[in-house]
């Protein structure tokens, strides 16, 4: 059952709508969500793990160039803005690392730390501030027409999570079960871990 909740969840069913199908009270499916908080990883620790160097000469896959984007989001109401920050393997689409937050400096700085393990040379972004404040400007390069692929991915969650999409009667009520939905279906589909 408890299972059964969390795939409800990732696939764009509401906490009242999992627990009238499965015949559950709503705290109940709150209660099993929220459990599973504690498995949530920020980072694509899979894909880390296969960047370290190995005892063997062997050439392994690098992570050399990365695009990065925030997504606008809300819990509660429009004015209560969430914003995910999270960055892609430019060449493969690779979810790296994602950071839920403000629209604010110390948020993308959040993310920029999860990313130094890839050990990433060039970074593709918007216009947005915060990237030209705190990127390099010799690793960076600015446009729209580099950011095709994290704009793709963008779609996809939205089409994908109902508390996503701009015009919408789900929506989260709670930070926390916000960020814990979204992260255990990052997790899974990007990932690709069990949650």
């Amino acid at each position: 059952m408890k299972q059964r909740i969390v795939d409800r969840a990732l696939n764009g069913s509401g906490i009242r709508d999992t627990a009238r199908v499965l015949g559950v009270s709503p705290t109940t499916v709150l209660d099993t969500i929220k459990k599973k908080e504690p498995l949530i990883q920020q980072t694509n620790e899979r894909l880390l793990q296969t960047l370290a160097p190995a005892p063997v000469e062997v050439i392994v896959h690098k992570v050399e160039e990365a695009e990065i984007d925030e997504m606008w989001s809300f819990v509660g109401s429009k004015s209560q803005q969430r914003w995910l920050w999270h960055a892609i393997e430019h060449h493969t689409g690779q979810v790296l690392a994602s950071v839920f937050g403000t629209r604010e400096d110390h948020v993308f700085l959040a993310l920029q730390t999860f990313l130094e393990p890839f050990g990433i040379t060039r970074l593709y972004t918007d216009g947005w501030g915060a990237y030209d404040r705190h990127i390099d400007h010799d690793k960076h390069t600015v446009g729209k027409q580099y950011t095709q692929k994290i704009e793709r991915k963008h779609t996809t969650l939205r089409a994908r999570i109902k508390r996503l999409v701009r015009k919408t009667i789900c929506f989260s009520q709670t930070t926390q079960m916000h960020d814990i939905v979204i992260g255990l279906f990052i997790n899974r589909f990007a990932y690709g871990r069990a949650v």
